[in-house]
C-alpha cells in the first residue's frame, strides 16, 4: 500500500481536511500536499509516524498494557478529586447543560442526525422549532435530553442498573417516534456496514438480564468492564432502533456509578469507534476500545473542569 493510499484512509477515518491532517503530523500544508500528490516522499521518521497512525485507526495497533494502565490510573486520580461526580454535574447547571448538549449532539449525529450543534442547543434549551429540519430529528434531540436527565437522577439515587432502566430509557428515547418504544425487537436485524451477526430476537429477553447483571458487577477496572458490556450489548442489538444511543447511555451509567465522568464519543470519531468496537466483538481484543474510551472519558472530565472540548 502506498503512502498516498494510507493517507486517504487516515483522512477518511478521522474525518479531517488535508489542512488539519497536515497539522496533526506537524508539517506545513505544502509539505503534506507534496505527499498527497506523490510529488515528494516523507522522510523516514515521518513515514514511521504515518504507519503508526494508519495501524491505530485501522484497528491493527497493539496497545501496550503499561500505556493503557497509565491512562486508567490518570482517570482514577481525576475521579478521586470528586466526592460525587453525578452530584457535581447536577449541582452545576452550566456543566450539566454542556454535558447534555455534547452527549445529545454527538450521539445522535453518530446515528445520522443532520442537526448541527447550534441546532441541537436551540432545540434543547430554547425550545426552538426548526422548520428546515425534520420533526423526527428534533424529537430525537429532546428525547435524548429527557433520557439523560432521567439517567442522571437515577444514578444520583444510587439505583441499580437493570432491565427496567434500559427499557425505560428506550421508551423515553423513542417516545413519539416508534410504536415499539420500550420493547425488545421481535424480528431479525443487521448492523449496517459490518459483517457481524446479531442475536436471534427470541434469545434477547434471556440475554439482556445476564448482560445487565454483568453491568453492575463490582470491579476495580470499570473501563474494561464498560468496554466489554458495551461491545456485547451492541452485538445483541436488543431493539429495533436506538441500540447505539441506548448502549452509550448504559456505558455512561456504569461510568457515573463508579464516579467517572461520562464518555463523550464525538461524531467525527465515528469510524474509529466502530473499528475498535468491531475488533472487540470479533478478535477477542478490546484494548483499543478501552484506550479509546479512556480518551472519551477524559473529554468528559474536561467539561467538569470547565475546559473547552470540540
Amino acid at each position: 500500500m502506498t503512502i498516498r493510499q494510507k493517507l486517504e484512509i487516515i483522512k477518511k477515518m478521522l474525518g479531517l481536511t488535508q489542512t488539519k491532517l497536515a497539522e496533526k503530523f506537524g508539517v506545513s500544508f505544502v509539505a503534506f500536499n507534496g505527499w498527497w500528490t506523490e510529488k515528494s516522499i516523507p522522510r523516514p521518521k515521518m513515514q514511521a509516524a504515518i504507519e503508526e497512525l494508519f495501524l491505530e485507526i485501522t484497528g491493527q495497533k497493539v496497545i501496550p498494557s503499561d500505556q493503557l494502565s497509565a491512562k486508567k490510573r490518570a482517570l482514577k486520580q481525576k475521579s478521586s478529586k470528586y466526592k460525587s461526580v453525578i452530584a457535581e454535574i447536577l449541582n452545576n447547571p452550566d456543566i450539566c447543560d454542556r454535558l447534555i448538549l455534547k452527549l445529545t449532539y454527538h450521539s445522535n449525529s453518530i446515528e445520522g442526525s443532520t442537526l448541527t450543534e447550534p441546532d441541537t442547543a436551540a432545540i434543547l434549551f430554547d425550545n426552538a422549532a426548526l422548520p428546515d429540519k425534520s420533526l423526527t430529528e428534533q424529537l430525537e434531540a429532546k428525547n435524548h435530553q429527557t433520557a439523560l436527565n432521567y439517567l442522571f437522577n437515577y444514578v444520583l439515587k444510587k439505583q441499580k442498573i437493570n432491565e427496567e432502566l434500559i427499557l425505560k430509557l428506550h421508551s423515553i428515547l423513542m417516545n413519539g417516534i416508534r410504536s415499539d418504544a420500550g420493547l425488545y425487537r421481535n424480528h431479525g436485524v443487521r448492523i449496517k456496514g459490518v459483517n457481524l451477526p446479531t442475536t436471534n430476537y427470541i434469545r434477547v429477553p434471556d440475554l439482556m438480564p445476564k448482560i445487565l447483571l454483568d453491568a453492575r458487577k463490582t470491579t476495580k477496572d470499570i473501563i474494561c468492564l464498560s468496554a466489554d458490556v458495551h461491545s456485547r450489548f451492541e452485538q445483541i442489538h436488543p431493539f429495533s432502533d436506538g441500540n447505539g444511543r441506548i448502549g452509550r447511555l448504559l456505558m455512561n451509567a456504569m461510568l457515573l456509578k463508579e464516579n467517572f465522568a461520562p464518555a463523550i464519543i464525538r461524531q467525527e470519531q465515528k469510524q474509529l469507534y466502530y473499528t475498535y468496537l468491531y475488533k472487540a466483538q470479533t478478535k477477542n481484543d478490546q484494548s483499543q476500545l478501552e484506550d479509546f474510551i479512556c480518551d472519551t472519558i477524559t473529554d468528559g472530565f474536561k467539561i467538569l473542569e470547565r475546559l473547552d472540548i470540540k
